[in-house]
């Protein structure tokens, strides 16, 4: 099956999403609550309904771009970050668009994608980061059963796709899930780097 753009504008028009948890998650609600620099730049990829976005947006980030491949998500959340312009709402696929940003958020887009995209999206991470750039957020760490996402894996298959091209700040166990994803996530804070050779 093809993901694009008319797969997920279906899914968002029959309200399909069921790994949408309603609102930001704590993970990422705690690494965002003890960012001091507002107007670091910041990009969202894949960003579906948008929780953590709107979070940055009340929280008075003011140089945010959010990615989707469909603009469904983008009728309601327009109206929820409404002190930001238009260039902050992007409709295009993720390995298209270009930039550099100080982070990268990352909440249920790597297991959106197709597995064989995932070495694509390392590479792509690392182009769009800044020098020092960091690429946070939750992966699950448990297999899905089914040919549609979400995608799940491990933390072994994980590193083999980032450890040439970050420093691991943070690869663990997530300690602060919510609640019925205890012991299903890894939280990543990845750190752009150069000239780092992959391990043997």
């Amino acid at each position: 099956m093809k993901f694009d753009e008319a797969y997920w504008s279906g899914k968002y028009r029959q309200q399909l999403m069921g790994w949408d948890t309603g609102s930001i998650t704590t993970p990422l609600k705690e690494y965002i609550d003890q960012l001091a620099d507002k107007n670091i730049r910041i990009l969202v990829p894949g960003c579906g309904n948008g929780h953590e976005v709107k979070y940055l947006h009340d929280q008075g980030f003011n140089n945010v771009v959010v990615v989707d491949i469909s603009s469904e998500p983008y009728k309601e959340l327009r109206g929820k970050c409404s002190n930001w312009g238009e260039e902050s709402f992007v409709v295009d696929d993720f390995f298209n668009i270009n930039g550099q940003y100080d982070l990268i958020v990352e909440q249920t887009f790597f297991c959106a994608l197709n597995p064989k995209l995932r070495q694509n999206y390392s590479d792509k991470m690392h182009d769009l980061l800044a020098p020092n750039g960091k690429l946070v957020g939750v992966l699950f760490k448990v297999f899905f059963a089914g040919d549609n996402p979400p995608f799940g894996g491990n933390r072994d298959e994980y590193v083999e796709y980032f450890e040439d091209k970050f420093k691991f700040n943070v690869f663990d166990d997530c300690y602060n899930s919510i609640k019925p994803r205890i012991g299903e996530e890894l939280f990543i804070n990845l750190i752009k780097a150069e000239n780092i050779s992959r391990s043997a």
